[in-house]
């Protein structure tokens, strides 16, 4: 079977073990691991991702490091090449693409309050399609990269590619270390943190130092690249942290005190995918978790009060 539409000569050499090699190597990063999960030696997968390539007139996937990565020609073709070959499976075999997983993934806090409802409900509803909840330490939660079909971002994102909804909004907290001077206090100040270095996740947290005033900035940072580390620092007494109200629960930690922030704008809650063909189920998706956010701000669970929009 031949499918697609190729640059170089409208794609009419390309068959569906091509999609199936560039999905593998997709997935799993390496040329080896795709040639195992096919049961092929490696040089065959090398040999058909290249004639893919050819056939194409674009390069797939970025070779230059050990872990294959792909383009951003790689990103587009790829939820193409997955609803081809779902298509495909689905033609051969109609039950089979209800199993199709779909991936959706958060850089961290996930749905805050709102995830095990989402999760819960998913379950009961379509329980032929997995759902599931991947933790990527990326601005965009491993979305522009392929590695998921759709993701939970906070703060404003302004990658080309990507269309999102605004689910809802939270406030913010400071997270500080929890023996230190700030930690009693019921609610702080952005001006309240200034005093001490502000610790900034720079690979996918949505706080810079924007969120002050120019005249009032920190006039120290430490930098880190995931919640962990950030976690470990505050609770270090190495500086303070700015972080949405659902951090408390999603991430407690016995070093850290979460205080409310009088003065701080509230942060927006997105759902996020690549514009294009994807998973035959993100509308579902897309639409469980508006209804669950609307269910459960008429009974907010907990002592999590979310913000409207």
């Amino acid at each position: 079977m031949s499918t697609g539409q190729g640059t170089g000569n409208g794609g009419r050499g390309i068959e569906i073990r091509h999609l199936r090699a560039f999905l593998a190597i997709a997935d799993e990063g390496s040329v080896t691991r795709a040639a195992t999960r096919l049961r092929v030696t490696q040089p065959v997968v090398s040999r058909t991702l290249a004639a893919l390539e050819r056939q194409l007139g674009v390069r797939l996937v970025d070779r230059s490091t050990h872990h294959l990565a792909l383009t951003p020609e790689g990103v587009a073709f790829r939820d193409k090449a997955t609803a081809a070959v779902g298509a495909f499976d689905e033609a051969l075999d109609p039950g089979r693409l209800r199993h199709w997983p779909l991936r959706l993934g958060h850089a961290w806090s996930a749905f805050g309050p709102y995830t095990t409802p989402l999760l819960r409900t998913w379950q009961q509803r379509y329980p032929s399609t997995p759902l599931e909840l991947l933790r990527i330490d990326d601005r965009t939660a491993g979305l522009t990269r392929g590695e998921v079909d759709a993701a939970l971002l906070r703060g404003p994102v302004d990658t080309p590619g990507l269309a999102t909804e605004v689910l809802f909004t939270e406030g913010r907290v400071a997270a500080v270390a929890a023996d230190g001077p700030l930690a009693g206090r019921a609610s702080l100040s952005l001006a309240d943190l200034t005093g001490d270095p502000i610790v900034l996740n720079t690979v996918s947290g949505a706080t810079t130092l924007g969120l002050w005033p120019p005249e009032a900035r920190p006039a120290a940072t430490l930098t880190v690249a995931n919640t962990d580390d950030w976690l470990t620092a505050i609770a270090a007494g190495r500086g303070n942290g700015v972080s949405g109200a659902s951090t408390s629960g999603m991430h407690p930690h016995a070093g850290v005190t979460y205080v409310p922030l009088d003065d701080a704008p509230p942060l927006p809650v997105l759902l996020a995918r690549r514009d294009g063909p994807g998973h035959p189920a993100l509308p579902r998706l897309a639409a469980l978790a508006r209804e669950i956010v609307a269910r459960e701000q008429r009974e907010p669970p907990g002592n999590f009060t979310p913000q409207g929009e």
